[in-house]
Parts: structure tokens; C-alpha cells; sequence
């Protein structure tokens, strides 16, 4: 970590916070190895990888599982007061948006199943191009994040919140290009939805991200921004 964990009056407190520090950062490597798989076996209809994300997925609930006690445990052996109560608390909260950024890839996962496993037409490359390029801005937003978890340095946070708008912006923009996919051709209304529900995915997984940035803020500096939209608040 770049900036430690101050403020604590126990030596071993320090250590057991740092160790759920250390669980978030395993969490957080799982779910962007993830995340890298699924968009691989998005891109190459490779549904062996599919499968893999989908097994996988059991590792990330135990992590999460394992990092939840280790917070009950914190709270109840030391409670924890000022920054070391927010820093719990804010891990806490990121624990969850791992665990939901989680359950959006295997999502990701089965629709690729979805798309692909049978032997009719699936989506031609067209109607995947907008995939591809939010799956690119979602996963440096996710790599900024978990970034940001690990240093603790939250300097570049406004600028990652104002990426979420301009993911939600595309989001809304590539939706509206899919219909025009559904009046040319109605037999494109399956994969068509298929591939809004794979793009809601990637955007949720932005949000997830956004979440992150948020909490670690707050961690950070003690103040919760996650309803000053990024043009006005500044790191």
C-alpha cells in the first residue's frame, strides 16, 4: 500500500485491519481476473471460458464470506471508533460491490452461453461492436478502482466518478442503435435483447466500480461524495 492505515492505539488492530485490507485486494484481483475471462469468452464465443468464470464464481463467495467475518470479528473484538470505525465500515461497503461486481460478470457469463451455445445465427459483428467498447471503458474503470483500493490515494477520484456518466452516456446511445437492429429485421429482437441485457451488466459493473472510488474516499478523507456529481466536487 502506498499510504498506511493510520490512527490506530493497537499494534494488532493495525495488523487485522491491514489483513481485511489485504482479503479486499484478493477479492478485488478475482473479480478483474474474472471480468477479463468473461469479456474474452464474450469476444471469442468461447464458451470453455464461460464456464470457467461461471466455476469460479464459488471462490469469490468464499472470499467474500471470509471478509465478512473478519469485519463482525473487528467490530466485535476492538470497536472501533472515529477513522478506524470508518475505515471498517468503508471496507465493509466495498466488500459488497466486489461481491455484486461478481455475480454481474457470471451474468455476463451466462449470456454468452445464451448467444452462442446453440447453432443458429448468433449476433453478427455490428450488433457486438458497442459490447466490445464498453467492456474496454468498464474494465480500465475497474482497474482504476481496485487501484485506488490498493494505494489509497484518492487524488484521481473525481476524474473516475465523471467516467460512470460518460459509461451511462454510451450505455443509452448503444441501446438506441440496437433498435435500429430490431426495424430492420425483427428476427434480431432475441439476440438484440440479449445483448442490452450483457451492456446493463457492464454498466452496473461501472456503477460497482464508481461505488468503490466512493468508498475509498470517504475512507480517505472522511466525506461521503457519492451525491456531489464529479464536475462540482474535486479530489
Amino acid at each position: 500500500m502506498a499510504r498506511e492505515i493510520e490512527g490506530h492505539t493497537m499494534r494488532r488492530f493495525d495488523g487485522e485491519l491491514h489483513h481485511l485490507h489485504n482479503l479486499l485486494l484478493q477479492m478485488g484481483g478475482l473479480v478483474q481476473n474474472q471480468f477479463e475471462l468473461a469479456l474474452q469468452a464474450l469476444r471469442e464465443k468461447e464458451l470453455q471460458l464461460a464456464d470457467k468464470v461461471i466455476a469460479r464464481d464459488r471462490d469469490l463467495n468464499d472470499l467474500e464470506v471470509k471478509a465478512d467475518e473478519e469485519v463482525i470479528s473487528v467490530i466485535a473484538r476492538r470497536t472501533p471508533v472515529a477513522r478506524d470505525l470508518r475505515t471498517v465500515m468503508s471496507f465493509s461497503k466495498v466488500i459488497t460491490d466486489l461481491e455484486r461486481m461478481g455475480d454481474e460478470v457470471v451474468r455476463i457469463a451466462d449470456l454468452t452461453y445464451s448467444l452462442y451455445e446453440n447453432d443458429g445465427p448468433g449476433p453478427g459483428t455490428q450488433m457486438m461492436r458497442d459490447v466490445h467498447g464498453m467492456g474496454r471503458m468498464c474494465g480500465e474503470m475497474v482497474q482504476a478502482a481496485l487501484r485506488m483500493l490498493d494505494s489509497l490515494d484518492v487524488e484521481s477520484a473525481d476524474e473516475l466518478r465523471a467516467h460512470q456518466l460518460e459509461l451511462d452516456s454510451e450505455f443509452q446511445s448503444s441501446v438506441r442503435r440496437l433498435a435500429t437492429f430490431i426495424m430492420e429485421d425483427a428476427r434480431n429482437v432475441g439476440n438484440s435483447i440479449k445483448v442490452v441485457l450483457v451492456l446493463k451488466s457492464l454498466d452496473r459493473i461501472g456503477d460497482h466500480a464508481t461505488n468503490i472510488v466512493e468508498h475509498v474516499y470517504f475512507l480517505a478523507k472522511g466525506k461521503d461524495i457519492r451525491h456531489i456529481p464529479p464536475s462540482v466536487h474535486r479530489a
